[in-house]
């Protein structure tokens, strides 16, 4: 009697783009929670469908699922940065089976990527760490930097943040969507907060 093969912890799908429908393996991971297909959706649809010509930095990297999704929608530039050393193996495989030449892996820290990004050099930042971190303060500081004057930044956090937090780094709220335990946030520098 043949069994079924073991099922991977889980799996994503890249939602539009060329690489639509892709899968995406999600290991066994403390803190790994990738960001849900509607959260995923719903930011590109803020977003627009087509990203060509960004530059895009995916922080905190995980599944890639964010990253490749920008990538797969024709971002110009991804840096996928991921401080876990199998989960950075993994997703340099994933790079090379997508013969994705616009996407770079990077094992490394997240907050220091950030803080190496040239002033207002990029149009989307990615900051999704693990929730139990004090990683989401260094982590906006660092983008609020880095974003290009008309460039975004998204955030998923387990609470939502207030003008309060986001007005002293120089940042306004553009969108937020609550999906259960997930706060998404799609940031602007604030001069440019009211522009769309």
């Amino acid at each position: 009697m043949s069994r079924a093969p073991a099922k991977a912890a889980g799996e994503v799908r890249i939602i539009g783009g060329q690489w639509k429908r892709t899968r995406l393996p999600v290991a066994h991971k403390p803190g790994l929670r990738p960001t849900p297909d509607r959260v995923r959706e719903t930011l590109f649809n803020w977003l627009g469908q087509d990203l060509t010509g960004w530059r895009c930095l995916d922080a905190f990297a995980g599944t890639g699922a964010l990253g490749l999704e920008a990538a797969s929608r024709g971002a110009a530039s991804v840096l996928l940065v991921e401080s876990d050393a199998g989960l950075a193996a993994q997703l340099e495989t994933l790079r090379q089976r997508l013969q994705a030449g616009a996407v770079r892996v990077q094992r490394g820290d997240g907050i220091a990527a950030l803080r190496q990004c040239q002033p207002a050099s990029m149009d989307l930042l990615l900051i999704d760490p693990p929730f139990a971190g004090e990683l989401f303060f260094p982590a906006l500081q660092a983008a609020a930097r880095a974003v290009a004057q008309d460039g975004f930044i998204y955030l998923e956090a387990p609470a939502a943040w207030t003008d309060e937090q986001l007005v002293p780094l120089g940042l306004a709220l553009h969108r937020h969507l609550k999906a259960g335990a997930v706060h998404a946030h799609l940031l602007r520098p604030q001069q440019n907060a009211t522009d769309m």
